[in-house]
């Protein structure tokens, strides 16, 4: 990993592990909530005990993702020995120093409550201000110089890129806990990977199964206009997008996004469809159905026994799934469509069905 991306997981890290060791040569080790201020990392305590003994002495900072657990049988159907784990891991080595700048101990402690209370609900912290200036200046704050820090990503690097694709394929196929931003995190490592199967858009277009909370712009900038989000708050948008259960789009080659669609479900009984969309000038090239596919299938869709959405004008389209109106709004013209499955088959993969459908 280069540094950028060590400083950023070690930075959004909850807690982290602080090795290190007494005057007396006795290793301690101890788990923290640290923020990464400047070209510190920076944690407190208490002016007495433990973390007193560790001033002036060499540490190591530990912080690790499990990315995914691959099965052996996802690479060989005999052997044992594939068995892995993907993760990212960071190391911070350096000296533990005691800070007694307070502008550097206030900040810290801001940035720890911005971390761990972004909400806010509390006087923001400043040196000077009565409610917090003699906490900060007896507060112990220590901390160790981003200086000497290196990461590790195991994402499947080794790997032919044909077990690659089949990894991605399984945990799609998968779909457990953690497995769809796993998808894109491997391929994302392993850029030369053939794009598998179910990620093929028509076109230069390729399909993106995990969009986040980095792409909450360009999405609102997709939705903007739409009759559906006309009188809805940009702060209520943003945040039904970072709160969906399934959030797939389509990039073109320069990555920008052209396309999406999203979903609230609960992953067994029913889930709800929303703003599918397409970029105007890419319209009548199947990219919205090549996104809607993508939808229906992702795993905490696929396995529902019900799917709904409302829509105004796009009855055809949805039709073509398998959807049928259900109701009608006299009011807003909005119809409800229902997808019900209808046999055990369908929750295997609903790829397989609407693939029928579709034909």
């Amino acid at each position: 990993m280069d540094r950028a991306a060590a400083i950023e997981l070690l930075s959004k890290a909850n807690t982290v592990h602080i090795a290190s060791s007494t005057m007396d040569g006795e290793p301690v080790l101890r788990v923290v909530h640290t923020v990464i201020v400047g070209d510190w990392l920076l944690f407190h305590g208490a002016p007495a005990g433990e973390k007193m003994d560790v001033i002036g002495r060499r540490a190591v900072v530990s912080t690790e993702e499990t990315i995914a657990s691959i099965p052996s049988y996802f690479v060989d159907p005999e052997r044992a020995c594939p068995a892995t784990t993907l993760y990212r891991s960071v190391q911070l080595h350096g000296l533990i120093e005691r800070i007694d700048d307070v502008q550097l101990k206030t900040a810290m402690l801001m940035a720890l409550m911005t971390k761990l209370q972004p909400e806010g609900g509390y006087v923001p912290m400043t040196a000077e201000h009565p409610l917090y200036r003699k906490a900060i200046e007896g507060i112990l704050v220590l901390g160790i110089r981003c200086d000497q820090i290196d990461g590790k990503a195991k994402l499947a690097q080794n790997r032919t890129p044909a077990e690659i694709v089949r990894i991605v394929e399984q945990l799609w196929a998968r779909g457990g806990p953690g497995d769809v931003r796993a998808v894109e995190t491997i391929l994302r490592a392993n850029p030369h990977v053939p794009t598998p199967d179910f990620l093929k858009g028509p076109g230069d277009v390729r399909l993106d199964c995990c969009l986040g909370e980095k792409d909450t712009e360009s999405a609102m900038g997709l939705l903007r206009g739409t009759y559906w989000q006309e009188s809805t708050k940009p702060e209520k948008i943003r945040g039904s997008l970072i709160g969906s259960t399934a959030w797939v789009g389509a990039r073109d080659a320069n990555g920008t996004l052209v396309a999406m669609a999203r979903a609230m479900s609960d992953g067994l009984k029913l889930a709800w469809l929303y703003d599918v969309i397409v970029v105007d000038e890419r319209h009548r090239r199947g990219l919205g159905s090549a996104v809607m596919r993508l939808l229906l299938d992702h795993p905490v869709v696929r396995r529902v026994d019900r799917i709904l959405l409302n829509t105004r004008d796009a009855q055809g389209f949805y039709e073509r799934f398998g959807f049928r109106t259900r109701v009608t709004s006299a009011d807003t013209g909005l119809s409800e469509m229902i997808f019900v499955r209808t046999n055990a088959k369908d929750h295997v993969s609903s790829t397989n069905v609407l693939a029928s459908v579709h034909s």
